[in-house]
């Protein structure tokens, strides 16, 4: 008999402020005495899984049961930020499309909202010589959180895809950092052009899939490779997951 699937418990926070980091991503704080009860798992891709109730949330039913009577829909965001009184999420907005961008837009301060994680697999590898990170906007908080967690000792480059200029961000990281901002459908090209530095190097790669699949071959004699599809273009969440189960990038 297999052993039953673990669930991560479910924690609710409420949102305190928000911010624009650039048109086309907000950033929402959110704090409160649930907070406390947030591991902190010590990686820099720590991601949750928000849930969204659109018949409502009834009292006293637990979400997984919500969840089997597909009355859960959940979208995966990262952890961008930890405070000893907050958390921040950095959300993608692309206008009216989507569940999570939109209600990041508009939600405000007082609003409680619930989340199961943090779940995780990366930090940047004390021992590397340098570090890569590449990747579009859906790996940016990884990327800030994992660039803003290195020494000054660290040597970092990152290849970062925007569809606009004004969508690029600032990152508060000590590491010598050679930032490069490419035009969208640029990405592969940019990484292909690279000399990377001599040593061992660990790596963070996420973003669009097929890119991402192309990364991969381009990267393959990285030593370590921290490598995978974010999201497939043309595909919500729910359906870009069960892809992943049989098609992994």
């Amino acid at each position: 008999m297999s052993a039953p699937q673990r669930t991560r418990p479910v924690h609710t926070l409420t949102v305190t402020r928000t911010e624009w980091i650039t048109p086309h991503m907000v950033r929402v704080w959110a704090g409160g005495p649930g907070l406390a009860a947030v591991p902190d798992n010590g990686f820099t891709d720590n991601y949750v899984k928000l849930l969204f109730f659109p018949e409502g949330r009834p009292e006293g039913v637990d979400v997984a049961e919500l969840r089997a009577q597909g009355k859960v829909v959940t979208r995966t965001y990262t952890i961008r930020r930890r405070e000893p009184s907050e958390l921040a999420i950095d959300f993608v907005y692309h206008g009216d499309v989507g569940l999570a961008g939109p209600w990041a837009a508009s939600v405000q301060p007082g609003t409680e909202f619930s989340f199961q994680g943090p779940g995780g697999a990366y930090s940047p590898a004390a021992d590397a010589d340098w570090h890569l990170f590449v990747g579009d906007a859906s790996a940016f908080p990884a990327i800030g959180a994992a660039l803003e967690s290195l020494p000054a000792t660290a040597v970092a480059i990152a290849v970062l895809e925007v569809q606009d200029p004004a969508d690029e961000q600032k990152f508060l990281t000590d590491a010598r950092l050679d930032l490069r901002w490419v035009p969208a459908g640029t990405l592969v090209s940019a990484v292909e052009e690279l000399e990377l530095p001599a040593g061992s190097g660990h790596a963070f790669v996420h973003g669009e899939t097929y890119v991402i699949r192309d990364l991969r071959k381009v990267l393959a004699g990285v030593d370590r490779l921290s490598i995978s599809g974010y999201w497939r273009r043309g595909m919500a969440e729910p359906e870009f997951q069960a892809a992943k189960r049989t098609d992994p990038v």
